[in-house]
This record gives C-alpha cells, sequence and structure tokens, in this order.
C-alpha cells in the first residue's frame, strides 16, 4: 500500500496549515493511501545540532519520512519564507529520507503572499533529492479560509473556500499518484 506522510510546520494550537494538510490527507487516504502526520507542534526535536547523533525524536520522525512513498509538506510562512519549525525538521532529513520520493507543498500565508515559500521549500526539497509535484497549493487569508478546531463543524477541519477545498485535495491525490508512479 502506498503511504503518505504530512509535515506541519505549524507550532500554532490552531493551525490552518495543520488543518489544509488534514485535507489533503483525508484526499490521499480516499485514493487508497495509507496516510500519517507529522505534527511538529506535538515532538521533542531539539535545534538540530550536527555534531550529535539522534536528538529527541528525530531517529522516529526520519523513519515515517523514510518509509513513506509521499510525503505532503506544510509550514505556514513567516517573513516570505518557511516556518523555522519546519526548518529544523528538515535540517535532520537528507536525501536517505527523501531519494524518490514524491513530494507536494502547501503553504499558508496570514495575508501576505506564499510564492517564495513554495519557492524555498522546492528548492531545498531538490538539494535531498526529493521529486516535488507540479501540483502545489497556497492559501493566501488562510485564516479566513480553513476552519480549524471548535470552529469546525464537528472538530473536523475544512476549507470553506471551495477553489481551495478542491486544489488541496487534488494535491493529495497527486501525491498519492506520483509515489505510486515512483514505485513501479
Amino acid at each position: 500500500m502506498t503511504r503518505i506522510v504530512a509535515v506541519s510546520g505549524s507550532r500554532s494550537a490552531d493551525s490552518t496549515t495543520r488543518a489544509a494538510l488534514r485535507v489533503a490527507l483525508d484526499a490521499a487516504a480516499d485514493a487508497g493511501a495509507e496516510t500519517d502526520l507529522i505534527d511538529l507542534a506535538a515532538v521533542d526535536l531539539p535545534l538540530y545540532h550536527p555534531d550529535e547523533g539522534a536528538q529527541g525524536d528525530s531517529e522516529a520522525l526520519k523513519r515515517r519520512v523514510r518509509e513513506a512513498d509521499g510525503v505532503l509538506a506544510g509550514t505556514p510562512v513567516y517573513r516570505g519564507s518557511y516556518s523555522s519549525t519546519f526548518k529544523n525538521f528538515h535540517d535532520f532529513c537528507g536525501s536517505d529520507e527523501y531519494a524518490d520520493t514524491a513530494v507536494g507543498l502547501l503553504a499558508t500565508a496570514g495575508g501576505g503572499s506564499y510564492g517564495g515559500t513554495l519557492e524555498h521549500l522546492r528548492s531545498t526539497f531538490r538539494n535531498v533529492h526529493a521529486w516535488t509535484v507540479p501540483h502545489e497549493v497556497g492559501i493566501q487569508g488562510a485564516s479566513s479560509k480553513v476552519e480549524t478546531g471548535a470552529a469546525a463543524p464537528g472538530g473536523e477541519p475544512r476549507i470553506t473556500d471551495e477553489d481551495l477545498r478542491r486544489r488541496t485535495e487534488r494535491l493529495g491525490r497527486v501525491v498519492v499518484e506520483h509515489a505510486e508512479r515512483m514505485r513501479e
């Protein structure tokens, strides 16, 4: 079975990034994939130190990524780039984790642009030999388009903008499709 893991680079309790990733993961599951979510707000991951081996949950997290056929990478936009939380996690992972892995990119912006963030992610994933799928999702004004936690009906995250919801679901399906092709 195809395995897809999402990595949420947000530390916010009501994270629009995590909620949007859940929408993409649900679509991946509907496409037949086994899914998993790494919520970086809920793990023990100290600042990366190149002179130390395993730190906190780093080995278990790396294994989850390495064993996945596809990754959905999501981050909020901070200062025109991805979050330091995501960067720290990404520093632990290398080509052993991402080689021949289909990666879908998602960025949520509070108000500004997300284009630079997606480009930064694409560049860093190429550096570790991942294959970023051509379809990606940027959500501008995310707090007005993504419902999280208690604000979401039944507590289930949802994207209220119909076009964004369809694009986000498509991201989940596209990662599954490309991950399956890469396994052949």
